[in-house]
């Protein structure tokens, strides 16, 4: 599964006082920690409300490929931000993101085609999220229709099928893992892209609820989730739950990992 590091997002207080203050050490250390940790692209997000958010994207994509080499995943519904990004990216990056609205599709989705990239492709139209399997099913194809027509092979698709806050809905997990099986059975090279955390808020013991989410939709078929790579047993959980699966040939990825120090636990009995 990709891992995409979380935590240089300008929804986050630190992170978008950062930004703001164009503090490149605090950007640079977070980057190189997410990698160190695993991550194989880093989110970079600088919707800080500020109103500069295309300045803001590309200072922070250029101040994190200054000090790691592994691609960023571009996140931003502004078509000028993303297009600005795309044009100082220097590995090709996975765009983060379109969804059902004809708006964001249609201003996005002709600089997904045109760089190549992969591209997450969230669950919701105008009229929001929808709230059970079969209207997620339907966003998926229309999306997919689209996708289709510009040129974007389904394998490059990244379907995010928006797993809400179980505090609020506690058929939340089971809408989105559901709604990925079956668009699975439908389109069997799309991909799966995860937002992990959110299925957590509100709650305490975040990283439990966080863990038994993951292990559930990598029986799915999870292909990538935007997570905290420095959430130790989130990490722990992931690469044990893909040598379970069969899905880690010859546990070399988690023989390497505990190897390298990416596997810690907190007591070995």
């Amino acid at each position: 599964m990709l891992i995409i590091g979380e935590k240089l997002n300008g929804t986050l207080k630190k992170t978008a006082a950062a930004i703001a203050a164009r503090d490149t050490a605090f950007v640079q250390d977070m980057a190189k920690r997410q990698v160190e940790a695993g991550a194989d692209y880093l989110d970079v997000n600088a919707g800080t409300g500020t109103g500069n958010e295309t300045l803001d994207l590309v200072w922070l994509v250029e101040t994190v490929q200054a000090v790691v080499e592994v691609p960023l995943c571009l996140d931003s519904a502004d078509a000028v931000a993303m297009k600005s990004a795309m044009e100082c990216v220097q590995r090709t990056p996975l765009v983060n993101s379109i969804s059902g609205e004809v708006k964001r599709i249609d201003a996005i989705l002709p600089l997904v085609a045109q760089q190549g990239s992969p591209v997450i492709a969230l669950l919701l139209d105008e009229g929001g999220i929808p709230p059970d399997v079969a209207s997620r099913i339907h966003v998926g194809r229309r999306i997919l229709e689209r996708t289709r027509q510009a040129g974007v092979p389904d394998e490059r698709v990244y379907i995010d099928p928006l797993a809400l806050t179980i505090s609020t809905n506690t058929e939340g997990a089971m809408i989105a893992i559901e709604s990925m099986r079956q668009l699975r059975q439908e389109f069997p090279e799309v991909k799966f892209s995860l937002g992990l955390s959110n299925i957590s808020f509100g709650l305490p013991a975040r990283t439990l609820v966080n863990q038994a989410f993951l292990a559930q939709a990598l029986a799915a078929g999870l292909d990538a989730a935007i997570i905290n790579p420095l959430e130790q047993g989130l990490m722990n959980m992931l690469y044990a739950t893909e040598l379970i699966l069969g899905r880690d040939r010859y546990c070399r990825r988690y023989t390497t990992a505990f190897r390298s120090g990416k596997i810690k636990l907190e007591s070995q009995a």
